[in-house]
């Protein structure tokens, strides 16, 4: 049995502190100032983590490696899992050539980048995100992009930029129902504060994308799509996590996005030359005047559709708890937690969702794909087995990051880190969106952060008398500016886009916005605090 310390270095919580944050201060140090390979730098980082466990913490070696090796399994499954499956479905569409349908599709809509930056990374983006989430929508977008004639490295800042506002209610709402479960809130409570803090961010991402893609001018020439486009999304956002479905919330804001885009006229003019010259690399197809048959146009948005239509079904009651009864939950080997007040953690115990998690459903629609598509039973298979092969450095960095992640949670350093932060007192309010900014840095993950810090973030909202359902939300809406300089997240970007080993430059592009972003959080959630914007709370 290992019981969990806090303040294990000298009786201190800032020294303690201060240990616990090493591992992730190696990781972060590695990639973006060192510029070493991101599977080296997890790796790296899991072993400082390690070290910590083991002599800062005294977490016996049995427990660390068991630790270390239930991270990794939650990297395959179901992170990597879903991650494969998509690319999957996105390499059968290259491969019949769909993509390129799809593509004409797309930039027939606008011929202006800053536009079709909206419409792919943001909108799209966010559909894919409430569908599946975990890497996916950062995946298959920046590829979408790069196809489009965007510069790899644009196309993937681009492409985790976007992959923001949507996060907290992605993978039909699992990081909000997560929140719930771990808190003891009411779900409808708790979507309800997130659905009035994310969808403020949803104003701003659009505005960045177009000053991202063109700089000033793309802010000064389509402000206007991207306003119309952030407001329709924050809107549907807000509407629907407060009076319809936590998990219908992102799939409501895509659409609500898309929509805005394709009503506006503006949106659909075509862009002068300049634009092309300045965001593109020159190796724009020439082709996105061909006129594609109906019959192709509606095979190359089936993947899409199989997927919404898949998860849908999947959200049916009868058949989710169908879908549930294959879930498997057992002990996981040689580990025996307990946290500092004597009580079993929640790693003891290992799920296996093996029907109901995202992946499968993706598999599935998968499998639909290929019978639509025409794409044979051996091509098919020759395919994934092409997209494991594809992804080998990305799957030990994931596995290597989550096992990090698990031990730091289960040797207790993130408990430290997480208390040194609840000590703030009155600065709480402002410092608690970094906490879960943080967690989710660490795994990759705004369902994991909350799981691991949402609990803590109520316990320190009573003990301070500030409203523990902000908190909590302030700890995913946090969460999910650290999607974009998380590790795994980075990798699966490079991973698409032919970047691999160039991480460390992509950290470097969008730490700034992380920076500035979570910024705008803290004082958001400090203003809702206050009688400043006291108001907006339900």
């Amino acid at each position: 049995m290992y019981v969990q310390e806090v303040e294990p270095v000298a009786g201190s919580l800032g020294l303690s502190a201060f240990v616990a944050a090493l591992p992730l201060l190696v990781v972060l140090v590695l990639l973006g100032g060192v510029r070493m390979k991101a599977h080296l730098a997890a790796l790296l980082g899991l072993l400082a983590a390690a070290l910590v466990a083991l002599f800062a913490y005294g977490m016996p070696f049995g427990q660390t490696l068991s630790s270390a090796a239930q991270g990794a399994a939650f990297g395959v499954f179901p992170i990597l899992w879903i991650v494969v499956n998509a690319l999957w479905v996105y390499r059968m569409t290259v491969r019949t050539r769909h993509f390129d349908v799809l593509r004409r599709s797309f930039g027939r809509l606008s011929d202006d980048p800053r536009i079709q930056a909206l419409v792919v990374a943001f909108c799209f983006g966010a559909l894919l995100e409430a569908l599946a989430g975990f890497g996916a929508p950062v995946a298959i977008c920046s590829v979408m992009l790069v196809a489009l004639g965007f510069d790899p490295v644009r196309a993937a800042v681009v492409a985790l930029v976007a992959n923001t506002a949507p996060v907290a209610f992605g993978a039909m709402g699992t990081p909000v129902v997560t929140l719930a479960q771990v808190t003891g809130l009411p779900l409808d409570s708790v979507a309800s504060v997130v659905g009035r803090q994310t969808p403020l961010l949803a104003l701003v991402v659009p505005l960045l994308l177009v000053a991202l893609v063109d700089g000033r001018r793309g802010l000064r020439e389509t402000w206007l799509p991207a306003l119309a486009c952030g407001v329709a999304f924050a809107a549907a956002q807000f509407a629907a996590s407060n009076y319809v479905s936590a998990q219908l919330a992102d799939i409501a804001a895509a659409l609500a996005g898309a929509a805005a885009l394709v009503a506006l006229p503006r949106a659909r003019r075509p862009a002068a030359e300049p634009v092309r010259v300045a965001v593109l690399t020159g190796v724009r197809s020439e082709d996105l005047d061909e006129e594609d048959p109906r019959p192709d146009v509606l095979r190359a948005y089936a993947p899409y559709a199989l997927i919404v239509l898949v998860f849908s079904v999947a959200q049916i009651p009868a058949v989710k708890d169908w879908l549930a009864g294959a879930t498997r939950t057992f002990d996981w080997p040689f580990l025996n937690v307990l946290n500092p007040h004597g009580e079993p953690v929640g790693g003891n115990v290992f799920t296996l969702p093996l029907v109901s998690t995202g992946g499968t459903l993706v598999l599935l629609a998968g499998l639909g794909t290929a019978a639509v598509l025409g794409v044979r039973a051996r091509t098919a298979a020759e395919e994934w087995v092409a997209t494991v092969h594809e992804l080998r450095f990305a799957i030990l960095t994931v596995t290597s990051v989550l096992a990090l992640a698990y031990v730091m949670n289960l040797s207790g350093q993130a408990a430290t880190i997480g208390q040194f932060v609840a000590a703030a007192g009155a600065g709480l309010a402002f410092l608690s969106p970094v906490l879960g900014w943080f967690g989710v840095a660490v795994t990759g993950s705004d369902t994991s952060a909350n799981a691991l810090f949402g609990a803590l973030q109520v316990s320190a909202a009573r003990e301070s008398g500030l409203s523990p359902e902000l908190l909590a939300a302030a700890n995913s809406s946090g969460g999910v500016l650290g999607k974009m300089i998380s590790p795994q997240n980075l990798t699966i970007a490079c991973a698409a886009v032919g970047l691999a080993g160039r991480e460390g430059d992509l950290l470097r592009k969008v730490l700034p916005w992380s920076a500035g972003l979570l910024l705008i959080m803290c004082l958001i959630v400090l203003g809702q605090s206050s009688p400043v914007l006291g108001w907006m709370l339900p």
